[in-house]
Order: C-alpha cells, then structure tokens, then sequence
C-alpha cells in the first residue's frame, strides 16, 4: 500500500504564490508518476499537473501552464507543485496522485487526502 501526505495549503492574495508537497510512503511505491488534481465545490475534480518517476517528463493543465511549476525529489518520493500568480479559480482542495503518466483520474491508483488552498480577490 502506498500512502500520499500533502501539506503547504493556505490561503493567499490574487496574484500569491504557494508551494504544495506530497510525500509517499510504502514499500510498494516505485516507477510510479506523481501529479495533482484539484476540485472546487461543485465541481468534477480535474487534472493539474503530473510528472514521470525519472522527472524527465512533465504535463499540465492549459489553464495552469506558465504559472505552475510541477517538480520531484532527488528520492522520487517527494512531488512538489509551486504555484505563482494565483487567481481566485485556483481555489479548490488539490489532491496528491500517484499513478501513470497521465491526465485522466482513472489511471490514479492512490490519492492523498486533500490539501485546501483559496485564493481571494
């Protein structure tokens, strides 16, 4: 079994910056992608940002691209996302992913348990 533990939440100014972190845990975790999905109330949760084990490939969102960064540990079982320039509809709880390479929630095989970041106008 694999365990996600985000923290770095909070809230922020239009225009902020705030850096996520997840760490994994469990003997099993390795060769996985790590990523972030976000979800605001109402809404479906929806893809942010993923990257390979090795770090060598990144992918993201249009609607984040160019504002947030996407990185990994020198152990690989650290995932960080740093977020700059941050509007209200970044607000959302941002989930820690550990899976594929990929952008659909169905190739997720662990979740962490949400971290909540709002950003005010």
């Amino acid at each position: 079994q694999v365990q996600l533990v985000e923290s770095g939440g909070g809230l922020v100014q239009t225009g902020g910056s705030l850096r996520l972190s997840c760490a994994a845990s469990g003997r099993t975790f390795s060769g996985y992608a790590m990523g972030w999905f976000r979800q605001a109330p109402g809404k479906e949760r929806e893809f942010v940002a993923t990257i390979t084990w090795s770090s060598t490939n990144t992918y993201y969102a249009d609607s984040v691209k160019g504002r947030f960064t996407i990185s990994r540990g020198n152990a690989r079982n650290t995932v960080y996302l740093q977020m700059s320039s941050l509007k209200p509809e970044d607000t959302a709880v941002y989930y820690c992913a550990a899976g594929g390479f990929s952008s659909s929630i169905r190739d997720v095989a662990f979740w962490g348990q949400g971290t909540q970041v709002t950003v005010s106008s």
